[in-house]
């Protein structure tokens, strides 16, 4: 396979993986399907890791992968050089993206315990006693409705979006340099020497 075939390949791939991480990030902002007020929404949302990172950040080099692998290969150089710049731009997106899924995965969601007063139960567990491996913790929170269970999809969601499309940067970084150092593959022409 040509390296622009690949780059094709790998950007096709980035878009409904970006598409997704926007979605998952947005329904962050509204826990159960709720509308809270902006002071009772879990604070690593604000990083906008799915809007920003997983999403922005990677769907410019997968226009850029696209153009690069116009019509199967790419014919210059440049494209694959660019197109490496902007795979490192997404490589870094997807992995603020896991990096801030993690965090919000260990530290659970901002929620009502009962009293009125919205906090985070679970931040300062220790790994052994971590609400992700004892649901029996997960009735602290009390309001917004199955807040919990709403927050660990979502940032599981997010933190494998992440992750996958940091890896598939990082493959397009060195296919992109193979085909800048290397040369793209081009397609043989026929040439007519009989007039020589």
């Amino acid at each position: 396979m040509c390296t622009g075939k690949c780059s094709k390949c790998i950007g096709i791939t980035l878009f409904p993986l970006a598409a997704c991480a926007i979605v998952s990030n947005i329904l962050l902002y509204f826990p159960n399907g709720r509308v809270l007020q902006l002071s009772k929404i879990t604070d690593l949302v604000w990083f906008f890791h799915g809007i920003l990172g997983a999403g922005i950040l990677v769907i410019l080099p997968a226009f850029m992968m696209l153009g690069a692998g116009g019509a199967g290969c790419c014919a210059n150089r440049c494209g694959m050089l660019l197109s490496v710049v902007l795979s490192m731009m997404g490589f870094a997106g997807g992995a603020y993206c896991a990096v801030i899924s993690s965090l919000g995965l260990i530290g659970g969601p901002l929620c009502n315990t009962g009293d009125g007063e919205y906090l985070y139960p679970f931040r300062n567990d220790t790994l052994e006693d971590n609400y992700l491996f004892n649901k029996t913790t997960w009735s602290i929170c009390k309001e917004p409705e199955n807040i919990v269970l709403w927050n660990i999809i979502l940032f599981s969601i997010l933190l494998a979006i992440g992750v996958i499309e940091a890896a598939l940067c990082f493959i397009q970084v060195v296919n992109g340099l193979t085909g800048f150092i290397c040369g793209t593959c081009m397609r043989k022409r026929k040439t007519n020497i009989s007039g020589m």
